[in-house]
């Protein structure tokens, strides 16, 4: 095995997971047929679950396309697997409130996520230079 590539990997299938997962919160924002939370008359993106959903799932769209790119070598992929695992960090913080111990846990993976393909990602780390 050479030197990253376990690092490349794991970013990659992090990255896979991140994207569905996502995807699975664009769909429960779309059917969700609740009453809104009092957190949401300000936020950032609206108060409505729709535009939540949308967003969660262009989020989650990024995050699958890196992960298929960091994991067949794309170098292209490096810096949008960086870039994916940025959004993957920041957008955890808007379940803070919610969920607090998972946001955490997003965001160290996220930043994990980023050194592993800052670190192991060139091409140069590839050959073992």
């Amino acid at each position: 095995m050479r030197e990253g590539e376990g690092w490349r990997f794991f970013a990659g299938t992090v990255l896979g997971i991140a994207g569905i997962m996502r995807i699975f919160d664009a769909i429960w924002a779309w059917s969700y047929n609740g009453a809104l939370t009092g957190d949401l008359q300000n936020a950032l993106f609206g108060h409505s679950y729709d535009t939540y959903g949308w967003i969660w799932l262009i989020i989650g769209v990024i995050l699958i396309a890196s992960s298929f790119g960091v994991l067949t070598g794309n170098p292209f992929a490096r810096w949008l697997g960086i870039f994916a695992g940025a959004i993957l960090a920041i957008s955890a913080i808007w379940w803070m409130p919610y969920y607090p111990i998972w946001s955490l846990t997003y965001i160290a993976v996220g930043v994990l996520v980023v050194y592993a393909l800052a670190m192991y990602g060139s091409r140069e780390s590839a050959m073992g230079s």
